[in-house]
């Protein structure tokens, strides 16, 4: 039994004296949030860093005709969402709805997909989508895949059927495949949305008929994945990573005591050592990590180090997609993020996940290069 505890790094005592004026920074190990589920469905909207992207905010590579093809589709799209709800607003009288002829199901896919590798801006394209579609918030929902699983799993399927049911539109993020269990269950859900008038817009890295390719039993649920394509018009955007196109290289690590010292001296900062971070992940349900950082204004991390699991670095990815999504920079010592996954991990399933996280953990560890006194 490990006697590891899950608290913050202890601080050298230099940097302690130095810092006892200033507020110990907190420890995301020392954190064990709830999230009820109300709060589940008002956070259905685009994260801080895509609060304010629309189309025109969108910088479409000159050498990548799909990129500029994207925005004139997507834009049509949401001008075809204007009309009124194929089911109403869920709003209507009990009587109206309970006696209404239910409406036929569109005929064609009734969303798009799109497709692309990891930083061509998928996700800024769906978060232009939401704001572009001309419907109140309350109507229209966005969320990760993972989060609308875990609304599934923190109200029931048939109250998310009819809370989402109402809805013009439902953006997916980051659209995943990776179990039997999730497979059935998104697909029922997405089938009885489309069912009631409302339209989907998701993205992923891999085409929908290619869903599960490479993950474990993707024979088993090949069908319900050919099934769920058929809701979706894919949209295919190339290019490369824009968060490092033409910027220079990510920093390197930097020493424990630097790290130490700027979670010190940065307010709203968190502390923790990378392993013991890691293992206080594993008690904290993925649903609650973006609770796990609120207030957060940078997160230091001190011995990172590879993940030893594939569990273990699935739940790191959340983590990094929660931090990404809210702008936190993560300061960071050890290993580089480039080297937090195995061989074996890159050339998986899993892969484009994992490169995901080096991605966007990337581009947070150049935003806190600032952090480091100079």
């Amino acid at each position: 039994m490990s006697t590891r505890s899950s608290h913050a790094p202890r601080a050298p005592r230099a940097i302690t004296e130095a810092a006892s004026s200033e507020a110990a920074p907190v420890s995301l190990c020392a954190r064990e949030p709830h999230v009820p589920a109300d709060r589940l469905v008002a956070e259905m909207v685009p994260p801080p860093r895509f609060d304010s992207v629309r189309f025109d905010t969108y910088i479409p590579d000159p050498n990548q005709p799909s990129q500029i093809d994207a925005v004139k589709i997507l834009g049509g799209f949401a001008e075809g969402l204007g009309g009124a709800h194929a089911t109403g607003s869920g709003r209507r009288p009990v009587l109206s709805r309970l006696f209404a002829k239910k409406p036929a199901a569109p005929a064609g896919p009734r969303g798009v997909y799109l497709d692309g590798g990891y930083g061509v801006g998928k996700t800024h394209l769906l978060a232009s989508l939401w704001h572009a579609t001309p419907a109140e918030p309350a109507l229209k929902a966005f969320g990760t895949f993972v989060e609308l699983t875990n609304l599934v799993g923190a109200l029931g399927f048939q109250q998310t059927v009819k809370t989402l049911s109402g809805h013009r539109l439902l953006c997916i993020d980051e659209f995943e495949l990776d179990d039997p269990g999730d497979t059935v269950l998104v697909s029922s859900l997405l089938s009885r949305l489309v069912e009631s008038g409302v339209a989907l817009a998701a993205t992923s890295n891999t085409l929908p008929g290619k869903l599960g390719e490479g993950r474990f039993a993707a024979a088993d649920f090949l069908r319900e994945i050919q099934g769920l394509s058929a809701h979706f018009r894919p949209l295919r955007i190339d290019g490369e990573d824009y968060r490092h196109r033409g910027l220079p290289e990510a920093p390197a690590p930097f020493s424990d005591e630097q790290v130490t010292k700027a979670a010190y001296a940065t307010p709203g900062a968190s502390l923790d050592d990378f392993p013991h971070l890691l293992d206080h992940l594993a008690k904290v349900h993925p649903s609650r990590y973006g609770a796990l950082t609120d207030g957060l204004t940078a997160v230091c991390l001190t011995d990172v180090r590879p993940v030893p699991d594939q569990s273990t670095a699935l739940r790191l990815v959340v983590l990094a997609d929660r931090l990404y999504d809210r702008e936190v920079p993560v300061l960071a010592s050890g290993l580089p993020f480039d080297r937090l996954f195995s061989e074996e991990m890159l050339k998986g399933g899993y892969r484009k996940k994992y490169f995901r996280a080096i991605s966007r953990l990337t581009a947070l560890a150049r935003d806190a290069k600032g952090l480091v006194e100079q």
